[in-house]
């Protein structure tokens, strides 16, 4: 903000703040596809009376996401990739389209296999594409799902090169003898720091309910540009029953006097 001198009454000062233009957004989803994706959530069921997984879950949040931020700018454009040992492409041309998006939902599937997730790939391919986002004036962001409770994903990228943003809503286990969800969380918050251009969120959550994963993933509606930084953050607020406010009835004490 700067102060406008002289507007203000009696010497005070009155600040406003420069016009800056706020980019559209091209988003690259990447879903963590582990066999940890297949991990049931709690107290909530498909269509099919079975209960929802970690992936299930994921596919509606992004849903969700996709529809309520092309609600609120209808440029913005969206591109699906998938993390296993590597990233691998699931939809690759960003688009605005919303059945490109169910599209791409619907291919998603669980890997067979666990292995060690390399970030480096997800990393390459999105500054290719936030280079080519910038040619047309826009801004790219990566929002990555990672379900691994207990392998830290590695990565070996440059320091000085901030090309893009990185959110990531890591679901996970409760901590135990065979998982560290700590160090991997703290792994994955060395890497979002480590690579965004503007100020990068990580959400989390090892309670496995779904309404949890919106909750969250509705905080990332967000837009890079117009962000505090995350300790700040203070939404969603929890809904807390309001007590309604008794009038204080009035005694010979408090009774108003009146003059004639």
């Amino acid at each position: 903000m700067e102060a406008m001198e002289g507007d203000g009454s009696e010497g005070t000062k009155r600040y406003s703040l420069k016009p800056s233009r706020i980019n559209d957004e091209d988003i690259l989803i990447c879903v963590d596809i582990d066999p940890q994706c297949m991990v049931e959530m709690k107290g909530a069921t498909g269509p099919n009376g079975r209960p929802l997984t970690r992936l299930d879950s994921i596919k509606q949040a992004i849903i969700l996401f996709v529809n309520a931020k092309l609600t609120i700018n209808p440029q913005h454009r969206f591109a699906f990739a998938t993390l296993s040992n590597s990233v691998s492409w699931l939809r690759k041309d960003f688009s605005s389209d919303i059945d490109s998006t169910m599209a791409a939902m619907r291919g998603l599937s669980p890997s067979s296999s666990p292995a060690q997730p390399d970030l480096t790939n997800l990393f390459r391919l999105a500054a290719h594409e936030a280079k080519k986002s910038r040619v047309q004036g826009r801004i790219l962001r990566v929002i990555l799902f990672y379900c691994r409770s207990s392998e830290r994903p590695q990565h070996q990228w440059p320091v000085n090169q901030k090309l893009f943003t990185l959110d990531v809503m890591y679901l996970h286990d409760k901590p135990g003898p065979d998982n560290c969800p700590q160090e991997v969380y703290d792994t994955l918050v060395e890497a979002l720091e480590h690579v965004s251009e503007y100020e990068g969120y990580i959400l989390e959550s090892g309670h496995g309910l779904a309404r949890v994963l919106f909750r969250h993933v509705l905080v990332l509606l967000s837009h890079p540009q117009q962000r505090c930084i995350q300790e700040y953050v203070d939404i969603p607020k929890s809904i807390a029953k309001k007590v309604p406010q008794v009038e204080p009835m009035a005694t010979e004490d408090s009774a108003p006097i009146t003059t004639q």
